[in-house]
């Protein structure tokens, strides 16, 4: 079926929309098995999933509180990634136009996936079609395979020698690196990659995420500067986006 306003059919939305949710939910199996592996009990990793679903910032408080980090550290690391899905959610909200008593619940599935797949969209319709054949889908995938990894932990062993602690990290640059296309953008993920990088060895876990985060201010703000002084001349990465 292919919408009134000459839209994306349907049926290639939910396509596309559930190969992005399996894709990416069967790796909460790798998050319950790095959970369960640090440490954390079944029930513990099985709320994460389900409360804060969104495995970035998962991924990054399991990490941390393995290395030994402050629990508070490392739940600020965890906040602070998780920010960005705030960001999401202004965008969403204007193409979507969802009830008010539905926005509370379309809100926990505002993460990476959702958004990507609902950005992609022509037409509200098909918006809304992603968007909750992608949630659905992913929320469901993702909170079972984190209860088999969890279960399955003790017989799996060392999750660092099956490199599983590393799904999580390679899923979520997976999804970020098509999304930096001008240089702005480039500069301050590779800032943040420096400083996340470089300070692991000298400051507690947890702490280096807080520290990466200062770049995409710094960055804006050195623009910003850079911009008042060359006068409003658009750089060749605005006037490419152009075309």
């Amino acid at each position: 079926m292919r919408s009134e306003d000459g839209g994306k059919p349907d049926a290639a939305v939910v396509r596309d929309a559930l190969g992005v949710g399996v894709a990416v939910g069967l790796s909460g199996f790798a998050f319950g098995v790095t959970s369960a592996g640090s440490g954390i009990t079944l029930l513990q990793t099985c709320a994460l999933s389900l409360l804060v679903f969104t495995g970035a910032s998962q991924f990054a408080l399991v990490g941390a509180l393995a290395g030994g980090g402050n629990p508070f550290t490392a739940a600020a690391g965890a906040f602070f990634l998780g920010v960005r899905n705030a960001f999401y959610g202004l965008r969403l909200s204007q193409l979507l136009a969802l009830p008010r008593a539905v926005r509370p619940f379309a809100a926990q599935w505002v993460i990476d996936e959702t958004t990507a797949v609902a950005l992609a969209q022509p037409t509200r319709r098909s918006v809304r079609i992603g968007f909750t054949v992608t949630g659905l889908t992913l929320y469901v995938l993702w909170n079972l395979t984190t209860l088999l990894g969890a279960l399955g932990a003790d017989a799996i062993g060392d999750t660092d020698a099956w490199g599983l602690d590393a799904a999580g990290p390679a899923v979520f640059l997976a999804l970020l690196a098509p999304m930096l296309k001008t240089t702005t953008e480039r500069v301050v993920a590779g800032i943040a990659v420096v400083l996340g990088l470089g300070l692991l060895p000298i400051l507690p876990a947890g702490v280096p995420v807080l520290v990466a985060a200062l770049a995409a201010p710094a960055v804006l703000w050195a623009e910003g500067r850079r911009r008042a002084r060359t006068g409003p001349a658009e750089d060749d990465d605005t006037v490419e986006e152009g075309r």
